[in-house]
């Protein structure tokens, strides 16, 4: 079959939307079967080969590693955008990432454990921002078909999740560098699948920069002297800080707390960049107003949920009944629920937004969010309850508390993440399209920076203060989710013909 743009298609979509789904799968079956590992790891004894850290200093780690992953995809959007092309970038991206994981396959050396975390957070930087746009370059109609593209991608991203997590995990019980090694040689798959198929299913789509595209937008470009004076403020205020003793940046939690802050400060500044010297046009700029809000709710949703490998990790190893049926299943098996909880309900949700939108009644793109911080935000109220259980019961608390969380998370992802990927890739202006999904996924940096910090407030000996722990979740998940419902009707004006 072969539609109005001359693609041909599979099952109604282009046939390209296959490929890249087998390359993500297999680039998220490495990402998250070493995420399901790695505080673990870390926090290991070294007698029993991990590094032997402690809470704290491990989830500063995980953090500073899972909010590199991400915020490097802004220089890896950039890059795209003006030099490589999409196609390359992913290419690039996809070797970066098979060696880190193959540096991490090497025991017994703390450097090179660091150097291969680097890798990583590289590689995943080129890779993550520029095949979601190509995703979005299938669809250049957008409408609700595109969102249901999106959901399939999103499938495949889970799909590489939990066989990730199953697999890492099952080999990291023999030996931790065996699940590194294995992560390693699922990349690999991805890379070859994508060099067979990417010629004929994608065409010359992502080929040419976004940039070079571009031939209908005169105006200024972003102020370079603009971003130079920003940095400098930044390390000078990290200076002071670290001068006055507000923080120690001699420390991973140090930081991590530092970062925090600095993040968002950055995006903010980068975004008024664009939006005062990037020769946009009126409605461009309220456009890139809406994905910095969006960047906000994203942020904020995924501080919760990526608690699952830090905190919630943690709370399945510590404070967990594992067995089944004889079996003490491994801790990281548990984040599998996530994943295949999104293959079960992504295609019934993505063909719900096609029927609503059928039929005039599909919520807009604040109103999903906001449905999707208050179940992350419900999924933490069902960890107070296994906080208070497991110290009831000599702290092991049922696996389905946790079985719960992640349903009712993944049932807020899927309102959420896919469409904040199709809305970014539909908002962005045709010249920052890669930049606006590097930002996007600067969202997820600041998360997962968060969700790092919160696992150093978590103590392996006392299951009394997770309830407030986890408490303090259902307060930022519920409240973000009521700020977005209330200003759905302003954002979406602001959102222009998007939909």
């Amino acid at each position: 079959m072969v539609n109005s743009t001359g693609q041909k298609e599979w099952f109604g979509h282009p046939r390209g939307l296959f490929t890249l789904f087998f390359t993500e799968m297999w680039e998220r079956f490495s990402y998250y079967g070493m995420r399901a590992i790695l505080i673990l790891f870390m926090t290991t004894d070294i007698a029993k080969q991990g590094l032997g850290l402690d809470n704290q200093t491990a989830g500063a780690i995980y953090g500073l590693y899972t909010a590199g992953v991400y915020l490097l995809t802004l220089p890896g959007g950039w890059l795209a955008d003006n030099v490589f092309g999409q196609r390359k970038a992913i290419w690039y991206g996809g070797i970066l990432i098979m060696i880190g994981h193959g540096l991490l396959a090497i025991p017994g050396n703390t450097d090179i454990f660091i150097a291969g975390l680097a890798f990583v957070a590289l590689g995943t930087g080129f890779l993550k921002p520029n095949i979601s746009t190509i995703v979005g370059d299938l669809y250049p109609e957008g409408g609700a078909r595109r969102d249901a593209g999106f959901s399939i991608f999103y499938m495949g991203i889970n799909l590489g999740s939990v066989l990730g997590q199953t697999f890492v995990s099952l080999f990291a019980t023999w030996n931790w560098h065996y699940g590194f090694g294995l992560a390693a040689i699922g990349m690999f798959f991805g890379l070859l699948q994508y060099r067979l198929t990417g010629p004929s299913h994608l065409g010359e789509i992502g080929v040419i920069p976004k940039a070079k595209e571009k031939k209908d937008v005169e105006g200024k470009k972003p102020n370079k002297a603009f971003a130079i004076i920003i940095l400098t403020i930044c390390i000078a205020s990290l200076v002071i800080a670290q001068v006055t003793n507000v923080v120690d940046l001699t420390t991973a939690q140090g930081i991590a707390e530092s970062m925090a802050i600095l993040i968002p400060g950055i995006t903010f500044f980068y975004l008024l960049n664009i939006i005062l010297a990037g020769g946009l046009t009126t409605d461009e700029k309220k456009k890139v107003v809406i994905i910095f809000v969006l960047f906000l709710g994203a942020a904020t949703f995924w501080a919760g949920f990526e608690q699952a490998g830090s905190t919630l990790n943690l709370f399945a190893r510590d404070y967990t009944n594992r067995d089944l049926f004889g079996y003490i299943i491994p801790p990281g098996w548990l984040q599998n629920a996530n994943p295949a909880f999104i293959v079960i309900f992504a295609p019934i949700i993505g063909a719900l937004w096609v029927k609503l939108s059928a039929k005039n009644l599909n919520p807009n793109t604040p109103i999903k969010f906001g449905f999707g911080l208050i179940m992350m935000g419900l999924g933490f109220l069902v960890m107070v309850f296994a906080s208070h259980a497991a110290a009831q019961a000599a702290g092991a608390a049922s696996m389905a508390y946790l079985i719960l969380t992640y349903f009712l998370h993944s049932i807020g992802e899927l309102t959420l993440s896919p469409v904040g990927l199709s809305v970014t890739t539909k908002l962005a202006p045709k010249a920052y399209v890669g930049q606006m999904m590097g930002i996007w996924f600067v969202g997820a940096s600041v998360g997962n920076l968060i969700a790092g910090l919160f696992a150093g407030g978590f103590d392996s000996e006392d299951v009394s203060q997770l309830p407030d722990l986890f408490g303090s979740v259902v307060w930022l998940g519920v409240g973000a989710g009521l700020t977005f419902i209330v200003l759905s009707g302003l954002l979406r004006k602001w959102m222009g013909d998007v939909k």
